[in-house]
């Protein structure tokens, strides 16, 4: 297989590249080695992967990537993050879905037959997570009230009788609610791709990421998520702070699982994934506060977290996934929590190009 990995130097994408070459296939890599993410250096690949380091807003760089043409694209480049205010909001759409359709667009003019296009979606496009009462049923309004947040009442309440939900598995099916720019335009993503794919004969794949940890994980970034900032305190020397009361229900699923779902989802029988999406979870809902527990077993087991209470406006309560749809393609994590965590604990950091460790 002649495959392009996008944003193939950065965390999820570099952990692709490396299963691709593991089992002989052809490898481009399309990478601009943002700064915010990356020492600014070239990072040493195999002789096998033919490397590209431009934009994926340059029409150029991408023509230069998909040159001779591929059979596969894992769509992995992305800014992440929450973003905020219109600035934030401009690089957003700029990147994760102008971005996309100039690569798109020039997949559709190749003239060999058009790969199958894998896209690194996000569960950040369904916002809350489902939920029911116990006495009125299903519930479709998990939003918090800020008045609520402000007396610490963390969990949402059902809208009919005021009782506390109850949070369930997400499927693909959930209604999307994005609450942040980051979610907003990775919908926009989806959506794009999938009307491009449909209109140009590109089957298209989406897989919607929950929470990823793992080896070159980004810390001290706008880019890292709650897993490296933890990290990063207890490497310190000082206690996680958990915002809320730490009960908040994610699912953490290890980088060599989310490689491997990858990896399926390209081999498997076109009509079984053209134009579908798929949760990329282990199914097995943990309590962030179990995360920071575990990691500060692993790395300074004197200290315990502090919990002051804060929260952040537009965060979820609860979510995690049903992963019975990508089961059914044979999907199954391999990476137990405690043994992910502990690995975790133990992995060298990366540095940035300002000198922090990430």
């Amino acid at each position: 297989m002649r495959a392009l990995v996008t944003g193939g130097a950065g965390f999820i994408g570099s952990h692709i590249v490396e299963a691709l070459l593991a089992r002989g296939d052809e490898i481009r890599i399309l990478d601009n080695l943002d700064p915010r993410v990356h020492s600014g250096q070239v990072p040493a690949f195999s002789h096998r992967v033919r490397f590209v380091h431009g934009d994926i807003l340059s029409p150029t760089a991408i023509n230069e990537a998909i040159e001779d043409g591929v059979d596969t694209v894992f769509h992995e480049a992305a800014m992440v993050g929450l973003g905020k205010g219109a600035a934030d909001a401009e690089s957003y759409a700029s990147v994760n879905v102008i971005g996309t359709v100039r690569l798109m667009d020039a997949i559709a003019h190749q003239p060999s037959r058009h790969p199958r296009f894998i896209l690194a979606s996000s569960m950040a496009i369904y916002g809350e997570g489902a939920y029911e009462c116990k006495l009125c049923g299903k519930s479709r309004n998990g939003r918090r009230m800020a008045e609520n947040l402000g007396k610490q009442d963390w969990e949402p309440h059902c809208v009919d009788c005021g009782a506390e939900l109850e949070p369930l598995p997400v499927t693909e099916e959930q209604p999307y609610r994005p609450s942040s720019i980051y979610a907003i335009t990775k919908l926009n993503q989806e959506l794009v791709c999938v009307s491009l794919g449909r209109d140009y004969n590109i089957p298209v794949v989406a897989l919607r990421y929950h929470n990823v940890y793992g080896p070159r994980m980004p810390r001290d970034t706008p880019y890292a998520g709650v897993a490296s900032i933890f990290k990063s305190r207890l490497l310190a020397g000082r206690s996680p702070i958990i915002y809320e009361d730490g009960r908040q229900l994610r699912d953490f699923i290890h980088v060599e699982d989310v490689t491997q779902a990858n990896l399926l989802v390209a081999d498997a029988p076109e009509e079984d994934v053209a134009f579908e999406a798929f949760n990329v979870g282990t199914g097995r809902p943990k309590r962030i506060l179990d995360f920071a527990l575990e990691l500060t077993k692993s790395l300074a087991p004197g200290l315990e977290p502090e919990f002051p209470g804060l929260y952040r406006s537009g965060d979820v309560r609860h979510i995690f996934a049903s992963i019975s749809k990508i089961r059914r393609l044979g999907f199954n994590p391999r990476i137990s929590f405690e043994e992910g965590v502990a690995r975790f604990a133990a992995e060298p950091t990366r540095m940035s190009a300002s000198g922090v460790p990430s």
